[in-house]
């Protein structure tokens, strides 16, 4: 059950599947931010649309997960969307962590007091035990596997969500994205077929008959489960969910690839998706998983930059030791540093 709270704020946590608690947006459970987590400006309010529906069928859903330690490049995301977006005000975010922490959530109050937005508890004991190790420590966090339960937490109202990474910033109207004809599929996100689709997996999975046979049948091709639009009902009638930890269990067997949550993502989908341009991602801006070096812009139209990758603009932008294009997500940085505020 969601409580409507003062003026167009509501937020939820769910403890279990059954039970949901409530917090109030005003009271002694919400105190002043702890030192390690960062604080922000509040955002303006937009009102960019002369007519906005505020029907129900015309809501947008995104699910983010939020972590302290990226929360930083959660607040600039959460600002692009807005900024570009043309009725901001039909935006409903659904953000996904691991454990309460009232700091965070009055940092989106404060930051964002006019968001309409939910939270709820991803339980990480749900994939402990099914994560297998990979090239980069951040990849194994729990956390980063919440995308494949979305259908198991979400209210049934949510039909269709929109999943974005912390990392990234949109330059464009999301609602584009958002009404993408799915013709049937159960997921959209931009396809690279060009890529090196067999980097993704081990010798060993290419040399085993049965496990490379998965891909028979399918053209295959490389997406990044950064950004996707998915149909909610087809996830959960198809039951992806548990087809996506069948491979994780695979894993745990035999090391058929070195990623985190992406290859089982493509091992039951990839080749059997609904492909968007790849204005709508343009990902890598972090570079490479070990080193994080800088990396340029790929020709063509640009709607949403994706820092994945290693590399991640704040970081760098606060080592005085920015890529080029880390000078693109530097507008939307809402981070109030300690300077800042002894020069205001």
């Amino acid at each position: 059950m969601v409580v409507p709270l003062p003026g167009r704020l509501s937020f939820l946590l769910l403890l279990t599947a059954a039970t949901t608690t409530t917090f109030a947006r005003h009271g002694s459970i919400i105190r002043t931010p702890s030192s390690d987590v960062p604080t922000f400006r509040e955002a303006p309010e937009f009102r960019n649309g002369d007519v906005c529906s505020s029907s129900a069928s015309d809501r947008i859903h995104i699910a983010m997960t939020l972590d302290a330690n990226y929360l930083r490049g959660t607040m600039a995301a959460v600002l692009s969307v807005l900024k570009h977006s043309t009725c901001p005000e039909n935006m409903d975010f659904h953000f996904l962590w691991g454990k309460y922490d009232p700091h965070v959530l009055r940092s989106i109050n404060t930051t964002f007091p006019y968001l309409n937005f939910r939270v709820y508890r991803f339980d990480s004991d749900r994939v402990r035990g099914k994560i297998s190790r990979s090239v980069r420590q951040a990849l194994d966090q729990p956390l980063n596997y919440a995308r494949i339960y979305l259908a198991n937490i979400l209210p049934p109202e949510v039909k269709r969500i929109l999943y974005l990474d912390s990392d990234l910033v949109l330059v464009d109207d999301i609602m584009k994205l958002w009404k993408v004809d799915l013709e049937g599929k159960v997921l959209a996100a931009p396809e690279y077929c060009h890529a090196n689709f067999s980097q993704y997996f081990t010798d060993l999975f290419w040399l085993d008959k049965q496990l490379s046979a998965t891909f028979k049948g399918r053209h295959p091709c490389y997406f990044n489960t950064g950004v996707m639009v998915v149909d909610v009902d087809k996830w959960r009638q198809g039951g992806y969910t548990a087809k996506v930890e069948d491979w994780m269990a695979m894993q745990k067997q035999k090391r058929i690839y070195t990623l985190g949550s992406l290859p089982p993502f493509l091992l039951v989908l990839a080749g059997n998706i609904k492909a968007v341009h790849h204005r709508w991602n343009q990902h890598g801006l972090g570079g490479d998983n070990i080193e994080g070096k800088c990396r340029s812009l790929h020709p063509g139209p640009i709607s949403l930059l994706h820092w994945s990758g290693k590399g991640k603009p704040w970081l760098r932008l606060d080592s005085r030791k920015p890529c080029v294009v880390d000078n693109l997500w530097a507008p939307y940085d809402l981070y109030s540093s300690p300077v800042h505020s002894l020069e205001e």
